[in-house]
């Protein structure tokens, strides 16, 4: 595959790794079993039990796993065609996936800013 188009493949794949990634560990429809995990994470009773749960609850813990089973179900590699491509596609993938991420933490913070102002602006104006 010519770099470009493996270039290509890095910025794609890891859309479907941060949304995934990001839904499971922060919005609101996985929110019980998350509840579950972070009690888990914090009262297993070995620390492999802990560290198990904790992988549901952090989103960079979770993109690896994400990001695994989307290698297996693409078959993409990075630069090496054989074992060491997949190792490089795996944390590059993870890499722009974070990246990705952080900017829509940010983009979320600065609408929900947004949201409350309004909210506070509309509630002032009812009490006028």
């Amino acid at each position: 595959m010519p770099l470009c188009t493996q270039v290509a493949w890095l910025f794609l794949v890891a859309i479907p790794v941060a949304c995934i990634a990001w839904t499971v560990t922060h919005e609101e429809i996985f929110r019980e079993p998350r509840d579950f995990c972070v009690k888990g994470s914090k009262e297993g009773k070995t620390i492999l039990a802990r560290k198990f749960f904790y992988v549901f609850t952090c989103e960079y813990c979770f993109s690896h796993y994400v990001t695994i089973l989307m290698l297996v179900f693409t078959g993409y590699k990075l630069l090496i065609d054989d074992w060491r491509g997949y190792v490089l596609a795996g944390f590059s993938i993870v890499w722009i996936a974070n990246f990705y991420m952080a900017i829509f933490a940010l983009i979320k913070v600065d609408v929900n800013r947004e949201r409350l102002q309004l909210k506070k602006e509309q509630e002032d104006a009812d009490l006028k």
